[in-house]
C-alpha cells in the first residue's frame, strides 16, 4: 500500500515545521513549502497525493494557488486558514479546494481529514499524467517522454525494453522516495493492462536488475537505483522535469 506524501504550505515555518512532523508521525510521507515558487518546484519534482494550503501567503493567496493548481491537475487540496468566516470558507471551495480546516486546529482532527479526503477523492497526482512530460534529467541521464528514448552522461542513446522503460519512469516520478515491490507494480501497471505482473514480487526484483545492468556504472554496487531495506528501493537521485 503506498504511503501518501502530503504538501505542507505555509510561509511560517514553525507552524510548517509543526504540519510536518505531526503528518510524519502518523504515517505520512510529509514535506514543507514556504511560497507558490516552493509548491511548483515539489510538484515537479516527484509524487504529491495531497496538499495542505495555507490561505495567507506572502508572495501569493492560497486561494490563487489552489485555483491555478486546479486549472492544471486534480491532486486534493485542504486549505487551512485563521480565516474561518462563511464566506471566507465558500471562496475556497470555489476556487477548488476538497475541504477547509480553520485555525487554531486539533492536529488530530487535521490527520482524521487528510485521510477521509484521500479516502473521499483518490485523485493522486497520477503517473500516467507525469509520463506525459516532456524530459527527465537525472545524474546526467536523459529520458525523453514523448519518445521513450533513454540517454547515457556521455550521450549515447541506450536501448530499454518497454517493461524496463515503465519502470524507469515509476522512478523518475517518485525520486527520492523509497517505493515497496506492490507500490512499483500497481505503478507499472496505471493502464490496466497487466504488463507489470503486479502479484509477483521476484519480477520486479529481477526488473530492477536488468535496469541496474544498462543504468549503472556498477551494478552490483549501485548509486542510481538503490535498494531501501525493509521497502523496496529508491531512485537516490535528483529529477529534474522539462514540460
Amino acid at each position: 500500500m503506498a504511503i501518501p506524501r502530503v504538501l505542507v504550505v505555509d510561509d511560517d515555518a514553525e507552524m510548517r515545521t509543526m504540519m510536518v512532523t505531526w503528518m510524519q508521525r502518523n504515517g505520512f510521507a510529509a514535506v514543507g513549502a514556504g511560497s507558490g515558487a516552493e509548491v511548483t518546484a515539489q510538484l515537479g519534482a516527484g509524487r504529491v497525493d495531497l496538499i495542505l494550503l495555507d490561505v495567507m501567503l506572502g508572495d501569493e493567496s492560497g486561494v490563487d494557488i489552489c485555483r491555478r493548481l486546479r486549472a492544471e491537475q486534480e491532486v486534493p487540496i485542504i486549505m487551512v486558514s485563521a480565516l474561518s468566516g462563511d464566506h471566507q470558507r465558500m471562496e475556497g471551495y470555489r476556487a477548488g479546494a476538497d475541504d477547509y480546516v480553520a485555525k487554531p486546529f486539533n492536529p488530530d482532527l487535521l490527520v482524521e481529514r487528510v485521510r477521509a479526503v484521500l479516502r473521499r477523492t483518490r485523485r493522486a497526482a497520477s503517473l500516467a499524467h507525469r509520463r506525459q512530460r516532456a524530459v527527465w534529467r537525472f545524474a546526467g541521464w536523459v529520458l525523453d517522454g514523448r519518445s521513450g528514448e533513454v540517454r547515457a552522461p556521455g550521450g549515447y542513446q541506450v536501448a530499454l525494453s518497454s517493461r524496463e522503460g515503465r519502470l524507469l519512469q515509476v522512478f523518475l516520478a517518485n525520486p527520492e522516495i523509497p517505493l515497496t515491490r506492490d507500490e512499483i507494480a500497481e505503478a507499472m501497471d496505471v493502464t490496466g493492462d497487466g504488463a507489470a505482473e503486479a502479484a509477483d514480487g521476484r519480477a520486479i526484483d529481477v526488473l530492477v536488475g536488468r535496469l541496474r545492468a544498462k543504468i549503472e556504472e556498477d551494478p552490483k554496487s549501485p548509486t542510481l537505483i538503490r535498494t531501501a531495506r525493509g521497502v523496496g528501493y529508491v531512485l537516490a537521485v535528483p529529477v529534474q522535469v522539462e514540460g
